[in-house]
């Protein structure tokens, strides 16, 4: 953050909207509904209800405070925030760095007529620090948003995409002005429990009742019991059983969730910003100022990848490192959005084939699949080395000879699965785009990314030990947006100087 301006100069200072009273006291009694159970209970068990009460109180007056302690003001070249009672803050915030505006209303502030503004910068990014407007009448937010990215618009500025509760006529003339690249659609739900998000919302929830007992319930009770002592078949068929009812469980969270989220979802486009909307009970509008656009990136989880669907991302200065603009979706429909974003990125005005997608990547040879089937093999290996050494100590069950052999099946697979979704390629300079570095990587979690050349700020090629010993390197494209740091894995080190040329002309000086 830079130094806040002079107080005397600039305009006037303003406050948030007033219905916030309403608001802070709720979401605080809820952020410590912890703490106010344990009051109850130390009330309780002391016989002194105020002990119930004091924490109550406390916590709402502090939320109250927030409104007297918190003012703003959008000056000509900078956005300036004050806040904070015991401890002052001053937040100030060139306009020229703004990057995108965030607007979020869950249910109690759309009740209320009210919204958050996010505004996001990259020094914001790395320090994780926030300059957020919580909360404003929802009638102002539109146009505060239009000024904050004043400098991103063309020079005949249309209107801003609209925010939550404006009127029907003003959503129809702001839809003139971007054209939409991407859609949501109620079918895509079935892809959600193709993701690890399902397990993300049940395994707190589980793992919080088996610390207060659940598993002695479940593992000591009579029915329990009773399975123990039953044969094998009756074991394996309970087992079966829990895995369905787990599965069945995951994926209704994750379907659940991906719902709540991505319903509604918009992509626009207008040729200088990208606006995402959507959500069900917090409905939430991203403006991307896409001068920080540097490229985006395919993500492929396994069982996605196998039904035939990705999700996909942008790689943004200074911005999330996974923002997200399709989530679980068919391919085909990711790639449609994918070439218009990138087509109308680059400034082309018809769209042509998308050859980020299209383009054959580069093996990286014998040696990269030796290390994936060396990686993979090698906790095999030892599993089948205890499983000897409980042989030889006396007479053990024969399936378990079944676990070395089932896991090398498992981990052959996976090795050749990662070898063949290693690649690699560069996409020449054309007259109207820049040169693409486009790479691949990872089975379980794959991604494609591309990532634009003038993105690139730096590289490193590094080897380890066993890789100077093998002639490959791992290159790494350096760059100020997204994941920061792109990597091709095991290259071989004659491919790794060719490379960085054909990215970057002229970055190995004389070499």
């Amino acid at each position: 953050m830079t130094e806040p301006l002079d107080a005397d100069t600039g305009p006037p200072w303003a406050r948030l909207d007033q219905r916030m009273l309403l608001v802070h006291p709720i979401t605080e009694v809820v952020r410590f509904i912890p703490v106010l159970i344990g009051s109850v209970i130390l009330g309780t068990s002391s016989g002194n209800p105020a002990w119930s009460i004091i924490p109550l109180v406390l916590i709402v007056g502090f939320a109250l405070t927030r409104w007297f302690t918190t003012t703003y003001r959008v000056g000509p070249t900078h956005v300036e925030l004050r806040t904070g009672l015991l401890q002052r803050r001053e937040l100030s915030v060139p306009r020229s760095r703004i990057r995108s505006v965030d607007i979020e209303s869950d249910l109690l502030h759309r009740a209320l007529g009210l919204a958050v503004v996010v505004i996001g910068t990259g020094q914001q990014a790395d320090t994780g620090e926030k300059f957020k407007l919580d909360a404003l009448d929802a009638r102002v937010v539109p146009a505060l948003r239009a000024e904050l990215l004043a400098h991103t618009a063309r020079p005949a500025e249309g209107p801003e995409i609209p925010a939550v509760g404006i009127a029907e006529d003003e959503a129809a003339r702001a839809q003139s002005t971007a054209r939409e690249i991407g859609h949501w659609q109620p079918r895509w739900a079935r892809y959600a429990p193709l993701s690890l998000t399902g397990f993300a919302v049940i395994a707190p929830v589980v793992g919080l009742a088996f610390q207060y007992g659940l598993g002695e319930v479940v593992f000591e009770s009579e029915a329990a019991q009773d399975i123990g002592e039953r044969t094998v078949a009756a074991i394996v068929l309970v087992v079966l059983g829990l895995i369905a009812a787990i599965v069945l469980v995951v994926s209704l969270a994750a379907c659940t969730r991906y719902l709540a989220t991505y319903l509604g979802l918009q992509v626009l486009h207008d040729g200088r910003t990208l606006h995402l909307r959507y959500g069900l009970f917090t409905t939430r509008q991203i403006t991307l100022d896409l001068a920080r656009f540097r490229g985006a990136t395919v993500n492929e989880p396994l069982l996605l990848r196998l039904s035939g669907a990705a999700e996909l991302e942008a790689i943004m200065v200074g911005e999330n490192p996974r923002q997200k603009i399709l989530p679980q979706a068919p391919r085909a429909a990711v790639e449609r959005t994918l070439a218009e974003l990138l087509d109308q990125s680059a400034g082309r005005k018809e769209l042509a084939p998308l050859a980020q997608m299209s383009a054959q990547l580069t093996r990286h040879g014998p040696v990269a699949r030796r290390r994936r089937y060396f990686r993979a093999l090698s906790p095999v290996v030892v599993l089948a080395f205890l499983v000897l050494v409980f042989a030889l100590e006396g007479p053990i069950p024969p399936w378990w000879w079944l676990l070395p052999g089932i896991t090398a099946v498992i981990a052959i697979a996976l090795a050749e699965d990662r070898y063949r979704g290693l690649g690699h390629t560069v996409l020449p300079r054309t007259d109207t785009a820049p040169a693409w570095l486009i790479t691949r990587s990872g089975s379980l979690d794959r991604d494609r990314d591309c990532l634009e050349a003038p993105g690139v700020i730096g590289w490193t090629v590094r080897q380890s030990f066993w890789q100077r010993r093998s002639g490959v390197a791992t290159v790494i494209a350096a760059t100020a947006a997204g994941k920061k740091h792109y990597r091709i894995h095991d290259i071989p080190l004659p491919q790794a100087w060719p490379l960085v040329e054909a990215v970057t002309p002229g970055a190995l000086g004389h070499r």
